[in-house]
């Protein structure tokens, strides 16, 4: 897999499925007419839709192409279709309205969360649920740098996702130049209007296609920026708005260089608390948990920089691949035991190569736990995609990052930077370098794009409810606290938790998410939650 497309697939909130109740409630439906000053937008075109045709239709679900101006200086002009997914409210008579989704990315699909059950039967029986991709992202106009597959190809698996060596730079930077040159030849006007003040727009366009006089939304991750920004553009149009697995909205839209170098400290933040509690456990609690875990891992990553490690079937583990996988799995609480016994594998690998086959069975790992952190080499024995395979893709997550956040036009910053954040941040300063080289030479960079930059301090019509893991890798706790200071009129839900957005994990919080969209009760400041669920229960 492609730096970019590793990074791409990261980014997004991916929360399990989870159902819940809360103690029923009665509440008045908003006022669902629009305000006479707003200007009038079509209504969506909802038909019955069917979100997996390999299974019976549940009846529940419609779908629609809402369209949008491509550029909204001029909304007569050409229009970009929004693919839409609602699920009905269960309980028309007490319906509320519309809750509004976004998982992240950017570049994340939200078409298939109206299927979601996180918020519980309370919320699924007052709000349809509506999902949708935004512009450029997957069904809705998708933005694409690349014709074939085979195209595209050539040029991604020519980066690395962690360059270490001269070769390996300039190798990743050049390829980062012809991906944007792609971009440029292919991309077609949309590349100039991917920037979130857009998406903003087009949400709010949803909003009265629907009828709502206020917005209901819930954005994780990237989708806390649009939940902010909407917050900032349209302060009187906020009926209720969660955001969880923050951005600094401020830092973010004014250095992105900056913004990456403390997103690669979340990380850093993250693994830290992972590799202390695995301790705290011990094994076989934690397959990684016997002796000095610190020392253990970091003994794997500097041997990485230099040399992969050999597994008894032949693959490897490059420092690419392990850096990625570390990364993948600290988005995720249930996937942090797995990768204690991925860690405990590989070390046993490094530590007897020989002998790899006689793991040690008090661990209870085993090679196949040792292959998750590998990927096949070199890149040329990866099945290549047949000659002119459809490209399926899109390039949405760099057409937003770099219209969004400001960037150097010397790509040899990224480098420099590489090599600066590493001393400071051992595991992923140099792997959040080398995130965003192409915003030095994209088509439409940040300083030439319209974009919001603020102010964040609008005082909103109602409390914006903003939610922060403490061991957040990707969007470090911090961030949470930031968005809360920046915004005009936030309260801030706390829950220590090593993961990547929090709703769905704990049932306390849940009640609070239930009782706020539905009463529209904002929950009490300065509260600290713990999740549901152990990292390591007992065995």
């Amino acid at each position: 897999m492609s730096r970019i497309s590793t990074l791409a697939g990261a980014v997004t909130c991916a929360l399990a499925l989870v159902t819940g109740t809360a103690a029923a409630a009665s509440a008045a439906p908003i006022d669902q007419t629009p305000s006479l000053a707003e200007a009038k937008v079509d209504p969506v075109a909802w038909t019955p839709c069917n979100p997996d045709p390999t299974k019976p239709d549940p009846g529940i679900y419609d779908c629609a192409v809402y369209p949008v101006p491509l550029d909204y200086d001029k909304p007569s002009g050409e229009k970009v279709g929004i693919a839409m997914m609602r699920r009905r409210a269960s309980d028309p008579s007490k319906r509320i309205g519309s809750l509004f989704l976004n998982p992240g990315g950017p570049g994340g699909s939200g078409y298939l969360w109206a299927t979601t059950a996180r918020f519980g039967t309370e919320v699924q029986s007052k709000f349809d649920l509506v999902g949708f991709d935004p512009r450029g992202v997957a069904r809705s106009n998708p933005l694409k740098c690349f014709k074939t597959q085979e195209d595209a190809d050539a040029v991604t698996n020519r980066m690395v996702g962690v360059p270490v060596t001269k070769a390996e730079i300039n190798e990743t930077l050049d390829a980062d130049q012809d991906y944007t040159d792609a971009c440029s030849k292919n991309a077609g006007p949309l590349i100039e209007h991917m920037s979130t003040i857009n998406v903003v727009r087009d949400l709010d366009r949803m909003r009265r296609a629907v009828g709502d006089a206020q917005l209901t939304f819930a954005g994780f991750s990237y989708g806390t920026l649009i939940g902010s920004t909407y917050a900032n553009m349209y302060p009187n149009k906020v009926r209720a708005i969660i955001v969880d697995g923050n951005v600094d909205p401020n830092l973010r839209l004014h250095n992105g260089l900056e913004y990456d170098r403390q997103r690669a400290n979340g990380f850093e933040l993250a693994l830290d608390e992972f590799l202390k509690r695995c301790q705290t456990a011990g094994a076989p609690r934690c397959a990684f948990g016997e002796g000095d875990t610190r020392a253990k891992f970091d003994q794997l990553r500097d041997h990485l920089r230099t040399s992969p490690i050999t597994l008894p079937n032949g693959s490897k583990v490059t420092l690419s691949s392990f850096t990625g996988e570390v990364a993948s799995a600290l988005y995720s609480q249930a996937k942090l035991a797995p990768l204690a016994k991925s860690l405990q594998a590989t070390y046993q690998v490094f530590q007897k190569p020989a002998a790899a086959a006689l793991l040690a069975p008090q661990t209870n790992v085993s090679d196949e736990d040792a292959n998750l952190l590998s990927v096949d080499v070199p890149r040329t024995a990866l099945r290549e995609a047949p000659v002119d395979s459809e490209y399926t893709a899109d390039d949405s997550y760099m057409a937003v990052n770099c219209q969004d956040k400001p960037y150097p036009s010397n790509d040899r910053v990224f480098a420099n930077a590489a090599k600066a954040w590493e001393k400071e941040m051992p595991t992923f300063g140099r792997y959040q370098a080398f995130d965003a080289p192409a915003c030095a030479s994209w088509p439409a960079p940040a300083r030439d794009a319209e974009r919001f930059s603020g102010p964040w301090n609008k005082k909103t019509s109602n409390t914006v409810m903003v939610i922060g893991n403490l061991y957040d890798p990707a969007t470090q706790y911090k961030f949470a606290q930031r968005m809360q200071q920046e915004l005009g009129n936030a309260v801030l839900v706390s829950v220590d938790s090593i993961e990547h957005c929090a709703v769905g994990r704990s049932q306390a919080l849940n009640k609070m998410v239930t009782r706020y969209l539905v009463d529209g009760t904002a929950p009490a400041a300065g509260q600290l939650l713990k999740p549901d669920a152990e990292i390591f229960p007992a065995v």
